[in-house]
């Protein structure tokens, strides 16, 4: 059984390639950071047992602080006084109140009727598309398989 002379496959010829010199890259480095510990002393700090401390190392004494002045409230702000302690408690004036409770009522009654309507109204109208849209997928159906039909022979 003799197959022949093998077969010549194309080959193609590339060029050599141009000699570069070869890069010259330094070595990296990092900067590593450094820092020196600060040192916080003790709140408590005392000299040790038997030393007496010097006049200069006594801390300045501090100044008075001026007297605290109640904060200014506006007049429709009442204070209520806690029982058993010095604590008061500013309260909202009684309009204040009214103003802000009616309109939180409000809102939550608007909300929960809008909600009970949106869904009654779906109860309603789902019946109603559902039936539009099988008449109008049934129109759909008809018009495309007697557009592949063709044209009638005449």
């Amino acid at each position: 059984m003799n197959l022949g002379e093998p077969p010549l496959f194309p080959s193609i010829t590339l060029p050599e390639p141009l000699q570069l010199p070869p890069p010259i890259l330094d070595i990296p480095r990092a900067d590593i950071p450094s820092y020196t510990p600060l040192v916080v002393p003790p709140s408590d700090l005392r000299p040790p047992p038997g030393i007496n401390p010097d006049a200069r190392d006594n801390p300045p004494k501090a100044a008075p602080k001026p007297p605290q002045l109640p904060p200014i409230q506006p007049p429709e702000v009442q204070t209520l006084g806690l029982p058993g302690t010095d604590i008061e408690v500013p309260v909202p004036s009684t309009a204040i109140v009214v103003t802000a409770a009616t309109t939180a009522f409000v809102s939550v009654a608007a909300t929960l009727i809008a909600t009970s309507l949106f869904k009654h109204l779906v109860s309603l109208f789902k019946p109603i598309i559902k039936q539009a849209w099988n008449k109008m997928k049934k129109k759909e159906d008809l018009s495309s398989s007697s557009s592949l039909s063709g044209p009638p022979d005449s």
